[in-house]
């Protein structure tokens, strides 16, 4: 819709002040990153960049001016007269976003860009394109179902569940203090628990007692636990919140971080925790208690 693509139902789209709900997609000043990259394999990256200068109307000595510096912002200078098959996944996304570029966009939409790079070069581009969206000022709306990427690049993120708004905020909001129990599942892998809350505040998931960040009123709540938020308690220790006991299920050494499965009596919990030189085994029975990071109460 922002695009033009598609009409809106009702309501509108404002871009720099100025209704375009109606307007054609060549009248809203929008550049599109598709998932696919859509670049002309019969173009070299030159002519791919200045494609839509070129159909514009503007000059030849203009358009190959202003493509060989959008190709120098996405450090694609060189790469002229390579065509896309020379290129490889992450040398092709960045010829995209010049193509975006070069047209000076108000807006520039991304729709899951990098869902086509091993995780490795995903990591790199998204660092790329936040640099790009920081150093030029660009308005960006960033289409994606990759909780971390979310994360990462973004100042503003909307999760939508079936079509509507289900909760909007800084990354740090939505992470650490969901409203709901869709956002918290969808914002990193938390496990949902029932709990209850009393007249002071607190909250009681199990043998666990838990000060929850927000007020919440008294009665049945959902608790939200992230999986770094368990921590595995030392004999002798017993934290204020109280212990769970669990039956160490599976184990998976993930190199900085050790993955815990976990048989409890409030069913199975998975555990992330950053010691990786304990010598975990299968059917040791460990104790868990909740750090007040990582942990949200929605409404049941």
């Amino acid at each position: 819709m922002i695009a033009g693509l598609d009409a809106p139902s009702g309501g509108q789209i404002l871009i720099d002040g100025q209704d375009v709900t109606h307007r054609g997609p060549a009248e809203r000043n929008v550049s599109m990153v598709f998932q696919s990259y859509a670049l002309f394999p019969h173009m070299n990256v030159l002519q791919n960049v200045g494609y839509g200068l070129s159909v514009s109307g503007v000059s030849q000595a203009e358009t190959t001016r202003r493509a060989q510096a959008a190709m120098d912002s996405v450090g694609l200078a060189g790469y002229d007269q390579r065509l896309p098959s020379e290129l490889s996944g992450g040398q092709q996304q960045r010829v995209a976003v010049a193509r975006s570029l070069v047209l000076e966009p108000s807006v520039l939409l991304f729709d899951e860009p990098l869902s086509n790079l091993d995780a490795r070069l995903r990591r790199s581009m998204r660092e790329e394109i936040r640099t790009l969206q920081q150093r030029l000022k660009l308005t960006v709306a960033y289409v994606t179902h990759d909780q971390s990427e979310a994360l990462a690049v973004s100042d503003q993120i909307v999760v939508m569940d079936a079509g509507l708004i289900a909760q909007a905020g800084t990354p740090q909001q939505l992470y650490e203090d969901p409203h709901s129990e869709f956002v918290a599942g969808f914002m990193g892998e938390a496990m949902l628990f029932a709990g209850m809350a009393d007249a002071l505040g607190r909250v009681q998931v199990g043998p666990l007692t838990l000060q929850p960040q927000r007020t919440v009123a008294p009665g049945a709540v959902k608790v939200a636990v992230r999986p770094e938020a368990w921590q595995v308690v030392a004999g002798g220790v017993t934290p204020a919140g109280g212990t769970l006991d669990g039956t160490l299920l599976k184990t998976a050494y993930l190199g900085s971080l050790q993955e815990l499965t976990l048989a409890t009596p409030l069913g199975e919990i998975f555990v992330v925790s950053p010691d990786v030189q304990r010598p975990w085994r299968v059917g040791d029975t460990l104790r868990l208690s909740l750090a007040q990071a990582g942990v949200s109460v929605v409404a049941a």
